[in-house]
């Protein structure tokens, strides 16, 4: 069959048309391909003609709203049906693509039911191939150099919204997407306002939108109606179970704005200081609160004066102590950083001791606050608005945390911006003699 018929026979709605009134050829098609049969419309692109007239193809929803699957069945069509044979797979990090979209539940292998059309991964070359001779090749939006040379006629891109270097790894897959007569892009992900976000939904993909509760026939029983009742109506509720897109509530200290303002792709070649802060947990288990760990430098820039660098959010939940004492070890010699900043308030010395025990081999500095937390970040968040603060790369969580706090009810611990607010103010505020901390 032409790929001019095939299209807008993946495209239409099958639910609702009874099997005894498909034609042969139609009953064929649904025995290879049974997504057909359950797929929702928002989980398909809208009906091309000859071919996808679109070239970029946006699928936002909620979590947990069938979007991995749809970008795996997605692929797998415009493979096993011959009309593409070389895909590029992206994610956030090479971990998520094998793990998400590979190999997990809604992944490229699990979906596959036909036996001679199962794929292998290999892992020591990056690809994905299947054994009738179309490949996939694996890469990672951190390192989005990458994705020159290589050409391809279709790709993948999943969760492109949390994506470390968004805009570069995109325009570089654009780029290499330039083999067939139709070459084209899925990309899903739930929304965040970042910039690669924006220009899509500015007029660069067509777009198609889902729920979390539009997917509830697939989801663990009573999951909608929990999460709905904790976050309906919430900006983490709109954006996370709804998909919208939503841009700076009320309130918040932070700006998307603002932040995207400062970024940068790579950080300084030298730093002035480089430190990473910590902001412990009180107590370990799956509703502990986070143990917030960023690591930020600063440097001298001619003509700038100072300004400071977030470089990594190595933020974590549910840990004991001595598993977070490692993985501030493990950032510290990752980074090269000069000492770690503590806060004290939840454990004194005893956090000095779980270091000590992790081997950091770097000066520990523990913090008391005296102001509360809104205080104590006011000034970081003034210093974001001179465009003196630069996050090097898309720290999601992070970012996430930052533009809802100060918002009414959302996040009563926010660990990350805690973590933030004792490094850039040990950074840049304290040379000034600006808020009230004291070492302990």
């Amino acid at each position: 069959m032409s790929c001019g018929l095939m299209w807008p026979l993946w495209c239409r709605d099958w639910r609702a048309k009874p099997l005894q009134t498909l034609t042969p050829g139609q009953n064929a098609l649904m025995a290879k391909y049974p997504f057909l049969r359950t797929a929702r419309p928002d989980q398909k692109p809208p009906a091309p003609g000859p071919g996808p007239t679109w070239r970029n193809w946006l699928m936002l929803g909620g979590r947990g709203a069938g979007k991995t699957r749809a970008g795996a069945e997605f692929i797998r069509f415009a493979v096993t049906t011959g009309f593409y044979r070389r895909v590029a797979l992206v994610g956030p990090t090479l971990g998520d693509v094998r793990e998400i979209m590979i190999e997990g539940p809604s992944g490229l292998k699990a979906i596959e039911q036909v036996t001679d059309w199962y794929p292998h991964y290999n892992a020591s070359r990056r690809r994905l191939e299947w054994p009738f001779g179309a490949s996939a090749t694996v890469f990672s939006a951190e390192e989005a150099d990458r994705l020159r040379g290589p050409q391809f006629d279709v790709a993948w891109c999943d969760e492109i919204a949390s994506w470390p270097r968004g805009e570069d790894s995109w325009d570089m897959l654009q780029l290499a997407l330039r083999l067939g007569p139709a070459p084209c892009c899925v990309a899903t992900t739930t929304p965040r306002p970042v910039p690669l976000l924006r220009r899509l939904v500015g007029g660069e993909a067509t777009i198609t939108r889902a729920t979390t509760a539009d997917n509830r026939a697939f989801l663990a029983q009573g999951f909608v109606d929990q999460v709905s009742r904790a976050y309906a109506g919430t900006p983490l509720g709109r954006q996370e179970l709804n998909g919208e897109l939503i841009d700076d509530p009320d309130g918040a200290l932070w700006t998307r704005s603002m932040i995207d303002a400062a970024r940068v792709t790579a950080p300084p070649d030298r730093f002035d200081d480089l430190i990473v802060a910590l902001d412990p947990a009180a107590s370990s288990g799956a509703r502990a609160d986070q143990c917030g760990i960023i690591a930020a430098g600063v440097a001298s820039e001619s003509g700038f004066g100072r300004r400071a660098f977030v470089l990594r959010d190595a933020t974590v939940r549910g840990l004991r102590p001595l598993d977070w004492g490692a993985r501030v070890a493990a950032l510290v010699r990752e980074t090269s950083a000069r000492s770690i900043i503590a806060e004290a308030n939840q454990g004194g010395e005893m956090i000095r001791a779980v270091l000590d025990s992790a081997a950091c081999g770097v000066p520990v500095d523990l913090r008391h606050a005296r102001l509360g937390k809104r205080a104590r970040a006011a000034p970081v968040a003034a210093l974001y608005g001179r465009g003196l603060v630069s996050h090097v790369g898309v720290l999601a969580g992070l970012e996430d945390e930052m533009c809802r706090f100060g918002v009414e009810g959302v996040l009563p611990s926010p660990d990350r911006v805690d973590a933030l607010v004792w490094a850039i103010s040990a950074l840049l505020v304290e040379p000034g003699g600006a808020p009230r901390l004291r070492s302990v």
